[in-house]
């Protein structure tokens, strides 16, 4: 049994990964239908918590269908991040997760996410000052480094351990890398493997079907694996994954009603929690990946995107399943 502090989570758990813009609590509910066994908000600024800012708030939205559920957390500066970790605890997570891994450049470039990489003694420091500030359980997601030359996960994941995070997941890339080229797990494997550790280690980075997670389980020993962009679209993946670890066997993948009903569902929790208008312009990102390899789909793609009415969407949804027949892509 994996467990972080004293929150079980089963033998090998499945994290879906904090995604900007993506792992939202509608898009959380469809994972969770399909064998998430833990997840996180999308990555919170702490100077928009502090602030109060509007959309920085909405994002500490969380529901108790999606426990265990963790509010992740970024930001360049200690006294900040301090106070978002109190704020962020007083919204009733299973635990607060701090971004250490983010390589995009608005995040990146003002000191945060993986810029600590960059500064260990600071993310250290930073690390000690939310444990304090806290009573939940204080996890971490970073990567390998910044760079080729700074690879130090492994003297990194030692330090966090010793001032009190209760779980670590890495991504298998330097910032540098940001998400090309392959994800590079040995090193994910070397913390794992280090006497010293004794938290959860879970692996993250091109983990896109059963095959793979099945393989890296076994390869690096990894306590959990967290999937992120392959989950986009494709909420099946984790079910897929525990069915194919548990009997070597492949589901079938979804027919095209099951995806058609599952982004209906999506789309209903967005009208839900963001209101039509939101709701309706934010699931557009959604539609490609549900129904990627539909032939002749971009005209109802079109419609889907198009449109700003409720109602046209839905019927545009029974269209597709009602004519249209699934080819894998």
């Amino acid at each position: 049994m994996v467990k972080i502090a004293n929150i079980e989570l089963g033998e090998f758990p499945l994290l879906l990964a904090p995604m900007e813009d993506v792992s939202d609590p509608p898009f959380r509910k469809v994972c969770k239908a399909n064998g998430a066994d833990l997840m996180y908000t999308e990555f919170i600024s702490s100077e928009g918590l502090i602030r109060d800012a509007a959309k920085s708030v909405q994002k500490l939205d969380i529901f108790d269908y999606e426990r265990p559920i963790g509010i992740q957390i970024f930001g360049s500066e200690i006294e900040s991040m301090r106070e978002a970790a109190i704020v962020s605890s007083q919204a009733g997570p299973d635990l607060i997760d701090i971004n250490y891994g983010c390589p995009v450049k608005n995040v990146a470039c003002k000191g945060a996410g993986a810029a600590l990489l960059r500064d260990i003694p600071k993310m250290v420091k930073m690390t000690e000052e939310i444990v304090k500030a806290t009573h939940l359980p204080v996890t971490v997601k970073t990567r390998l480094g910044w760079d080729e030359d700074t690879k130090n996960i492994v003297e990194t994941a030692e330090r966090l351990q010793d001032i009190g995070i209760k779980a670590l997941s890495i991504h298998g890339r330097t910032r540098v890398q940001m998400y090309k080229g392959e994800a590079d797990w040995r090193l994910i494997a070397e913390v794992k493997n280090n006497p010293r550790m004794h938290i959860p280690i879970f692996g993250n980075g091109d983990i896109d079907s059963p095959h793979k997670a099945l393989e890296y389980r076994n390869k690096y020993g990894v306590d959990g694996i967290m999937v992120g962009r392959a989950s986009i679209g494709y909420p099946w993946i984790f079910n897929e994954i525990k069915h194919y670890m548990k009997t070597g066997e492949m589901l079938p993948g979804p027919t095209l009603e099951e995806r058609v009903e599952v982004c209906r569902q999506h789309f209903t929790h967005s009208l839900e929690w963001k209101g039509d208008k939101l709701g309706i312009f934010e699931m557009r990102r959604h539609y490609t990946n549900y129904f990627r390899g539909l032939p002749n789909f971009k005209p109802l793609r079109m419609k889907l995107v198009q449109s700003e009415d409720m109602q046209e969407i839905y019927d545009t949804l029974d269209e597709i399943a009602h004519s249209m027949s699934y080819v894998e892509s």
